[in-house]
């Protein structure tokens, strides 16, 4: 087994960057803020895998004056090691994007590096703590500019055309360009149905995406409400942590068996899906959320192999009361009592949920304003925000166009205007390369006139004449 190490995969990246001569000289004229503080040319708000593949793509296309900011601690960036329970990845294993095309960069090279080809070729999907540290192990080789604990609560834009980036408990931040990767609840939040955050102390339920001790719930029975891959995450975790029973509510009366990711990721439309027409884009989008994604078969089996594991098929949760200790969900097929609720009801799409997009939200376009096929309207959809092919924000008029100049959606509400691309490891390698052009050219175009000046002006004598 010759397992190269880390040290020695270190090296290769530095050596694979030199030979392409990556990164070259920045390219865009530096400014500085009259108080002073500096300017960047890019804050990233979300330090998670599209936040570092989206600083990296830009440094190596000659933006490196960028900024990555993160409201987690160092480490925790995204939620592999929060909130994530999955055992392993959902995608296949062999899918790349965060290292921008440099082979020893790649998770697989990490891996072998550590462990082996064998190793590699043992593994079916990759382990998700796994994912998390070859995230750590990428951002401190490649020295990405992140600072942590720094959450964004604020963009308002200058008189000089600037954005002011305010920063809780710290100096706000000014930048020309603002990239949100701000990952699946980036258009929003995520959502618990009023009839069960209004019935039930807050201490009685919480949201597949909030921290739980379920070594709390050790010998009680939780409900779990959805039918995605998050709520046979939480039960088989739950039930491995000693929860005695968890049990998952489906509204619908089979759970979806068709993955359309696997589908878009060998017929084009993962790469391609942005040239569709808008029709063409609402039709297929409409399509792919009302077929759902069914849980993994690993993800299932797992959950189902424990004997406390129950699923309730056509069983909708219709009211929730909380009646001594416990919470007690009504469903056509008769009542059940709970200790412990889990809800994996998704995210709400409302751009107004934002803070860092509160003073912008009635310059953006949205779907809601675009034409749908045969008229048939998806309130999902009808929420996103329209971008433009580098990700940039589209202005209901040519007034908002302007106060919406060089902000950009790096996140998963770009799922309607670009397809499978930000917060979709299956598309992130073909969305970096979108989101750089589209941002590298706004500066661009922006600084053209003192560009095209200095190139006037340029006169620095490259050849010398020589004695014979």
């Amino acid at each position: 087994m010759n397992v190269l190490g880390l040290v020695g995969l270190e090296a290769q990246v530095k050596r694979e960057l030199s030979l392409l001569a990556d990164p070259g000289a920045s390219w865009v004229r530096p400014r500085v803020h009259p108080s002073g503080a500096p300017i960047y040319d890019v804050l990233i708000v979300g330090g998670g895998q599209s936040g570092l593949g989206a600083a990296f793509a830009l440094r190596r296309e000659g933006v490196t004056n960028v900024l990555v900011l993160d409201e987690n601690a160092e480490g925790e960036e995204g939620p592999w090691v929060t909130y994530a329970r999955m055992v392993t990845l959902r995608t296949p294993k062999h899918l790349t994007g965060v290292e921008t095309g440099i082979p020893s960069l790649t998770f697989r090279a990490w891996y072998e590096a550590q462990h082996g080809e064998a190793a590699w070729e043992a593994v079916e999907k990759i382990p998700r703590g796994e994912w998390m540290a070859y995230l750590r192990w990428m951002r401190r080789t490649l020295g990405l500019p992140v600072r942590n604990s720094a959450r964004v609560t604020e963009l308002t834009r200058e008189p000089d055309g600037l954005f002011r980036v305010a920063v809780a408990r710290q100096d706000s931040v000014f930048t020309r360009k603002v990239v949100l990767a701000t990952g699946i609840q980036g258009g929003g939040e995520w959502h618990v149905p009023p009839f069960i955050r209004n019935a039930l102390p807050r201490d009685m339920y919480a949201h597949t995406s909030e921290q739980i001790d379920f070594a709390r719930l050790a010998g009680k029975r939780i409900g779990i409400l959805g039918a995605g891959a998050s709520s046979f995450d939480n039960a088989q975790h739950a039930l491995s942590q000693g929860v005695a029973e968890a049990h998952v509510f489906v509204r619908r009366s089979r759970l979806p068996r068709v993955n359309a990711i696997r589908h878009m990721e060998k017929s084009g439309l993962t790469k391609r899906y942005a040239l569709l027409s808008d029709e063409e884009k609402y039709a297929a989008l409409d399509h792919f959320l009302r077929l759902a994604m069914p849980p993994t078969n690993d993800t299932f089996q797992r959950a189902s192999a424990h004997p406390g594991f129950r699923l309730h098929l056509g069983a909708p949760w219709q009211t929730v009361k909380h009646e001594g200790s416990q919470a007690v969900v009504s469903t056509p097929k008769g009542d059940h009592a709970f200790d412990f609720l889990v809800v994996s009801t998704g995210i709400l799409n409302d751009l107004s949920l934002r803070p860092e997009l509160k003073n912008f939200t009635s310059d953006i376009a949205i779907w809601r304003d675009r034409p749908a096929p045969n008229g048939r309207r998806n309130a999902d959809i009808d929420a996103m925000p329209c971008l433009g092919p580098g990700f940039q924000l589209v202005g209901r008029t040519p007034e908002s166009e302007a106060r919406l100049h060089g902000l950009f959606v790096f996140n998963y509400s770009a799922l309607a205007s670009l397809g499978l691309s930000a917060s979709a490891l299956s598309g992130i390698r073909y969305a970096l390369p979108r989101l750089v052009e589209g941002v590298a050219t706004q500066l661009f175009l922006d600084d053209r006139t003192e560009i095209l000046a200095d190139y006037f002006a340029y006169a620095e004598e490259e050849f010398t004449e020589g004695t014979p």
